[in-house]
């Protein structure tokens, strides 16, 4: 076999060879010539492990390059993207108790429902740079950069460097990571931990080291102050691989698995012991809850209620597991990551990606206990495994946008098999399972695109076609010459991810807005079965859209719903992508979920009125009326505004750059602040208006707090309508 000197397949997976030195570097055993001969500064950078073929490090710093430059192409196209946490981000530049508790507001009324790590980043770079589209998204192109670095590391250290770079470039051309690492919801931040940990679990896996462990252990907890328990999703996988496979003695792999699970408490438990010690009367409401505990939150709304549907406070789950009739959020069952909704996000290379799990267990079937390249198999493919599991059988709010975290599982599978698969390319079956992974891809691809009859009509038939010719060419692989052999499969890549790719540009090209947002081109992924929703629309409470229905350009046309409290259905009235109006781009601020302001407040009028579902998952719009009226004397007081729905609030936060309480949290549902509490901070003179027309009304929820207050404010205040925005002067009574 010539395999060792092909560089798709420098693979070491050579047992006898002591494990790979802490820097990444050759074996910690190899002779010290190798140590002697690496470059200092910019030259070891660029040349990289000093064994490696020249190109190797260029190749991967151009694939890094080449990520920051897509992923920054058009970026300001989608404003502040979701204004909900735009407005805490923006809070938390003003306001370091903000910062800390994740405040959607300066004057620390209410927190975001999530706990604040997410938007830690971001309001450091708003408190440097200013408050900008810029400034709010470029940390999470370079979270997006920084993960493909990660599992390029991941997958180079114990596979070739062809390895590394297709399971980076998988990453990066996944359409769903194309959309969340240039959008400021926490999912970015959750999947580069997640791939950290990954990586962090691996080294752990090669010497049986503590450190990298207990590194790991933190990075998962640092995760949980990003996303809570979805943090926690892989952690079963991670302790079962290391207790079986980790080259130690199994008393201490033990306690090494103790001691991690301790990192895990220290670095996620911190910030909750803060916050549940500190006084309830001196920190802001936390949002989500209906009892001011983020516990509560954690194990409630954000927690347990995501699986089985009982979201107190909340708008609603799912259909029940094994594929129900459908719900809010899509038919739960073993196929969901592959249906209308999900499909277009994220399985375009899931099914290859199975079969190349399977085949990298087979081949290192034999392998001893210890063996790195198996347990790096397990590691990865058991954390895409469980995170897809339940993904697919939750009950409960279900976005497209998750599956994100399902990328960089999916992305080092694929480098791993490939490689492994092509260093057996001799052995029939190893040929065979090559073949049927570009041959599923291919088909795939074919079906998914066919989704999309409108979108690049032309593209389908030559990734089927280029896909069933490389498979048959990589069938023969093993006896067909070198040069041969590489354009099969240079040829069976290209068909694999010429179809993701697609979808990644036509993400690119697009602003995105709102609460929910989708990849892809238009009717890439769609509840019901038609333009804003169209038949088959998916039960939502009272009637009307699912969250995100309809199909792509057009989501956002869905017609008037019955969501409790009044409202439509999520983006109504919207008329481009995810309900940005095609003026968005043009410094013109989208209607229903565009940008709330304009980056840095610049750019067109916002006119007045609650977003998609009366404001609930989309901004609403803010005109320079409106905008003069509530800057007028706001350094008077601590809230400009109060209106119901943080959707609502951040978009007149955004727009006037002074704080607005968010009566409610984000449905409108948590019983913050109460009637009392309201009419004290009245009395006090701390809020100059009321905005009417919000958000309200989840399913569970105090919903009948905000109705109150809304209630009381219609009967005693001054109504001021401004275009088409009606308000409520707080400091003059009507009688």
């Amino acid at each position: 076999m010539t395999t060792h000197h092909d560089p798709l397949v420098h693979l070491h997976t050579d047992r006898t060879h002591p494990p790979a030195d802490e820097d990444g570097g050759p074996p910690s055993g190899a002779p010290s010539a190798h140590r002697r001969s690496r470059r200092p500064g910019f030259g070891r950078l660029w040349r990289g492990r000093p064994e490696d073929p020249r190109r190797v490090r260029p190749a991967f710093l151009g694939l890094l390059l080449a990520t920051a430059v897509l992923y920054l192409y058009n970026l300001s196209a989608s404003g502040y993207a979701n204004s909900f946490y735009s407005a805490a981000v923006q809070a938390g530049s003003q306001s370091w108790k903000a910062f800390f508790f994740g405040s959607l507001d300066a004057g620390n009324a209410i927190t975001v429902d999530k706990p604040p790590a997410a938007l830690w980043p971001m309001a450091l770079a708003v408190r440097i740079f200013g408050l900008s589209s810029w400034s709010v998204l470029v940390p999470e192109v370079l979270m997006g950069v920084a993960t493909v670095a990660v599992v390029y590391a991941a997958v180079r250290r114990r596979f070739s460097p062809a390895a590394g770079l297709i399971a980076g470039a998988v990453l990066a051309f996944t359409p769903v990571a194309a959309l969340m690492f240039r959008f400021n919801n926490p999912d970015a931040l959750l999947a580069l931990l997640m791939s950290v940990a990954c990586y962090l679990v691996v080294r752990a896996l090669e010497d049986g080291r503590t450190k990298w462990l207990v590194w790991a252990g933190a990075a998962i907890g640092f995760a949980f102050l990003a996303k809570t328990l979805q943090a926690f999703l892989i952690l079963p996988a991670l302790a079962l691989v290391y207790g079986v496979c980790a080259p130690v003695r199994l008393r201490k792999r033990l306690g090494q698995l103790a001691l991690a699970t301790a990192a895990i408490v220290v670095s996620g438990g911190w910030w909750v012991a803060v916050v549940e010690l500190w006084p309830a009367s001196s920190r802001p409401y936390i949002g989500g809850s209906q009892h001011n505990s983020f516990l509560e939150l954690t194990f409630g709304y954000n927690g347990l209620g995501r699986l089985n549907g009982e979201e107190t406070g909340s708008v609603g789950g799912g259909g029940g597991p094994g594929g129900g009739s459908g719900g809010q959020w899509g038919e739960t069952g073993w196929d969901r990551m592959f249906n209308s909704e999900i499909g277009g996000q994220i399985s375009w290379l899931l099914p290859a990606a199975l079969i190349l799990l399977v085949a990298g267990l087979v081949a290192t079937r034999r392998a001893g206990r210890t063996d790195t390249v198996r347990a790096s198999f397990l590691v990865w493919g058991g954390s895409l495994l469980m995170t897809a599991a339940v993904f697919s059988y939750m009950a409960g709010i279900f976005h497209q946008y998750y599956t994100v975290a399902l990328a960089p599982y999916l992305a080092a599978v694929v480098g791993m098999g490939a490689a492994t698969l092509w260093e057996r390319r001799e052995r029939i079956w190893a040929s065979l399972a090559l073949a049927a992974a570009v041959t599923a891809s291919a088909a795939w691809g074919y079906v998914l695109l066919d989704r999309t009859p409108d979108y690049l009509p032309w593209l389908k038939v030559p990734v089927l076609v280029g896909g069933l010719v490389a498979a048959l060419g990589l069938v023969f692989a093993g006896r067909l010459g070198r040069r041969t052999a590489l354009a099969a499969a240079g040829l069976g890549l290209v068909a694999s991810l010429a179809a993701p790719t697609a979808y990644t540009l036509s993400t690119l090209r697009e602003g995105h807005s709102g609460s929910i947002v989708t990849a892809g081109p238009s009717g890439a992924s769609m509840r019901g079965g038609g333009p804003g929703g169209g038949p088959g629309g998916g039960g939502f409470p009272g009637g009307g859209n699912a969250p995100g229905q309809g199909q792509g350009q057009n989501q956002g046309q869905g017609g008037p719903g019955g969501f409790p409290g009044g409202g439509t259905a999520p983006g109504a009235g919207g008329t481009g992508r995810n309900g940005q109006t095609p003026n968005a781009q043009n410094g013109q601020n989208a209607q229903n979920g565009g940008p709330a302001g304009g980056p840095s407040g610049e750019g067109g009028r916002m006119g007045a009125g609650g977003g998609g579902m009366g404001g609930l998952l989309n901004g609403a719009e803010v005109g320079d009326e409106a905008k003069k009226l509530l800057e007028t004397d706001a350094d008077a007081y601590t809230w400009v505004a109060a209106s119901v729905g943080s959707q609502n609030a951040a978009s007149y936060q955004l727009g006037t750059g002074d704080p607005v309480m968010a009566i409610g949290g984000f449905n409108g549902t948590d019983p913050s602040p109460t009637l009392a509490q309201f009419k004290k901070y009245v009395a006090d003179g701390r809020i100059h208006y009321f905005i009417g027309g919000g958000a309200g009304g989840g399913m569970g929820g105090d919903s009948a707090t905000a109705s109150r207050i809304t209630s009381w404010v219609e009967a005693h205040f001054k109504e001021v309508t401004v275009g088409s925005a009606t308000f409520y002067d707080l400091t003059s009574p009507t009688a």
